[in-house]
């Protein structure tokens, strides 16, 4: 039996921006610290923002110039990686003793990826994850991962790997995380909807793994003096909900609701090996003689240069 204590961070991106989010994030050091947190899980796009209701002047066949000027200004506000917000981070999970994992909007060149970056206490900033399928109208403004971003990595409370927001819906890399041993799935989101609960229950039932989900709080658009088209003025842009979840799909802390904060549960690792009595979803209840998954790790570069 090993006991550790985890947490989501339920949080909203401030609309001054990446250094006023982060010294939000910063602000919750005591209590990360005086909860004991040895893992702490931050919803998708926390640092550089997950733009509701931004359609990048963009219509079907036609782009319009505000629509670029729209694009630069959340490419500002995007983080570099590694850079002076990852340092920062790094600090944080030094001081507080606890592996992060945070959800990030990345620059790399001129290219935008939602990712999700990995620290620990002692060596910082250990892995990177980028989104293999941004949803929808996200594909116009971020880049795809490839499977050289798929880490499950050791940690005190066991292996942790991550999937962003709609990607927890691919039957195939969910499968790919389970056959790495993952533990404790990490998913960072912007999607509060009761459904979303109900897959991340599914999710930690099949893969019969922990599941920390943290999602965003954004207030309304009245709140935040603004508006959005077929949105009411008076909804929480985002509610948060945030859960955490046991091998048995049962939900152990949250959902959390109506703001902020801090959601801990305590979890047994015994708990892993009892849940898969009945059901190893990549051992004893697979069929390999039968389904077969290639998963392509190598790093996928446009042009190659040759001596």
């Amino acid at each position: 039996m090993t006991l550790s204590t985890v947490a989501a961070l339920q949080l909203g991106s401030h609309p001054d921006g990446k250094q006023k989010t982060l010294e939000a994030i910063v602000a919750y050091e005591s209590e990360i610290k005086a909860a004991g947190a040895q893992l702490v899980v931050m919803p998708e796009a926390l640092l550089g923002g997950y733009p509701k209701g931004e359609i990048f002047g963009t219509y079907m066949g036609y782009r319009l110039p505000e629509g670029r000027e729209a694009f630069e200004r959340y490419f500002a506000n995007a983080i570099d990686v590694p850079g002076a917000e990852t340092a920062e981070l790094e600090a944080l999970s030094q001081r507080t003793g606890a592996h992060l994992v945070v959800g990030v909007i990345e620059r790399s060149g001129s290219s935008l990826f939602c990712s999700a970056l990995f620290f620990s206490p002692e060596q910082g900033l250990v892995a990177n994850h980028r989104k293999l399928m941004p949803t929808g109208s996200e594909r116009l403004i971020w880049g795809q991962g490839d499977g050289s971003t798929l880490p499950v990595i050791d940690t005190p409370v066991g292996k942790i790997g991550a999937a962003i927001c709609w990607e927890n819906h691919m039957p195939l890399l969910r499968t790919a995380m389970y056959a790495k041993g993952i533990e404790v799935w990490c998913a960072p989101t912007v999607d509060e909807r009761e459904n979303w609960q109900v897959s991340m229950r599914h999710i930690a039932h099949e893969g019969r793994c922990f599941l920390i989900s943290a999602c965003q709080y954004q207030p309304s658009p009245r709140d935040l003096g603004t508006s959005l088209p077929h949105w009411d003025d008076d909804r929480p842009l985002m509610q948060g909900n945030s859960l955490i979840i046991s091998p048995m799909g049962e939900i152990i802390a949250g959902p959390l609701k109506h703001g902020p904060g801090l959601l801990v549960a305590q979890i047994d690792s015994a708990e892993l090996v009892k849940a898969r009595y009945d059901f190893d979803v990549v051992g004893h209840y697979s069929r390999p003689d039968v389904f077969t998954l290639l998963v392509d790790e190598r790093a996928k570069s446009l042009v190659k240069f040759q001596q």
